[in-house]
């Protein structure tokens, strides 16, 4: 087995165990019908707006239960692979955006990002984050979707000191490390899931 092969099956197992969703793609094409099946199966994000808990109009009662259409935001693309996706998501009557995230707090399907690197004894994806509008996109989205090129693909968090350096060197840096879908267990201990961002965290490993 090949060290590749090998990091790429312990980056499955271990993301696995904090409740990432873990396929293997061969294209970006396939990347793309992935994330598109996976819209397809969720229900629309819905606004829920403070006060629909109170005894409320008509009107202000079917804002509560408003839905917005479905929405796939991946900020950082390339023109070319830009097009692509957003001509595959127009087919299947998806909006597809890559800017104006503040526009969309109400939160977004799903957030679509390619990872710089990837730490393989954690399952953690790394993400050069300086751009405000990815920064959003993963942390609004219900579902947040990572393609990981299996060449990127580290064994420990020390392996990937030299990309780190290298995206802080020039200030602004921001990088960030997501392992598995967002989670916390503040209040009174009892773990609960989305809170602070995505339900949903799911890794594709590209073969590349």
């Amino acid at each position: 087995m090949s060290d590749n092969a090998r990091l790429a099956d312990l980056m499955a197992e271990k993301a696995g165990l904090v409740s990432a969703i873990v396929a293997r793609v061969k294209t970006l094409d396939e990347a793309y019908a992935y994330t598109l099946d996976v819209c397809d199966k969720k229900e629309a994000c819905q606004l829920l707006p403070s006060g629909c808990g109170a005894d409320l109009s008509a009107g202000a009662g079917a804002l509560c239960e408003a839905k917005l259409g479905k929405i796939i935001a991946a900020p950082g693309l390339s023109a070319e692979a830009s097009k692509a996706f957003g001509d595959a998501c127009a087919e299947r009557g998806v909006t597809f955006i890559t800017k104006g995230m503040r526009s969309h707090l109400a939160g977004i399907d799903i957030g679509f990002t390619v990872a710089q690197a990837a730490i393989a004894e954690t399952g953690t994806c790394v993400l050069d984050s300086k751009s405000e509008e990815l920064r959003l996109a993963t942390m609004i989205c219900e579902v947040h979707i990572c393609v990981v090129p299996v060449s990127a693909i580290r064994e420990t968090s020390f392996d990937v000191e030299s990309l780190l350096r290298a995206l802080c060197k020039d200030a602004p840096g921001y990088v960030a490390f997501i392992t598995g879908a967002s989670r916390t267990a503040d209040i009174e201990r009892v773990l609960a899931i989305g809170v602070h961002g995505p339900l949903e965290m799911h890794i594709l490993l590209l073969e590349d």
